[in-house]
């Protein structure tokens, strides 16, 4: 058995793009149209890691998805917890758990799926502004 991808539904699918690989830093391993069933698909990976894999399938028919926190998570590991949340927060995306620990932070996307971001190997040092900084919203 090997592990494929973990598939996530967007609603806009630019939005989406700029979270997972703009902000998020994900490249895209692949995409495909597919007319018939009115869908799109992108695979997008850590830059060197494309044996784990995300899925976003857009439906271009407009769709309400509620429950992205019954989903649970998709965690990557950083190798500067606190490099990658200012990265993202310089994108514009709100940290929702901050790495206060200097270890795990969490951030949604655009479709509210929680990220949780670990950082690879010990705990950095507690540092300001996260060690101050407090929760905002849900993870």
């Amino acid at each position: 058995m090997k592990y494929l991808h973990t598939m996530v539904r967007v609603t806009d699918l630019d939005a989406s793009l700029k979270f997972y690989r703009d902000a998020l830093g994900l490249q895209e391993v692949r995409r495909s149209e597919h007319e018939a069933g009115r869908f799109t698909l992108v695979y997008l990976a850590a830059p060197g890691d494309e044996d784990a894999q995300i899925e976003l399938t857009y439906n271009w028919d407009p769709e309400v998805y509620t429950g992205g926190r019954n989903f649970g998570h998709v965690a990557y590991a950083v190798p500067d917890i606190y490099a990658a949340c200012q990265r993202l927060m310089d994108a514009g995306v709100t940290i929702n758990r901050p790495p206060r620990d200097g270890r795990m932070a969490f951030v949604r996307s655009p479709d509210n799926i929680s990220i949780e971001l670990l950082q690879d190997g010990p705990a950095l040092p507690p540092a300001e502004p996260w060690i101050s900084m407090a929760n905002t919203g849900a993870w």
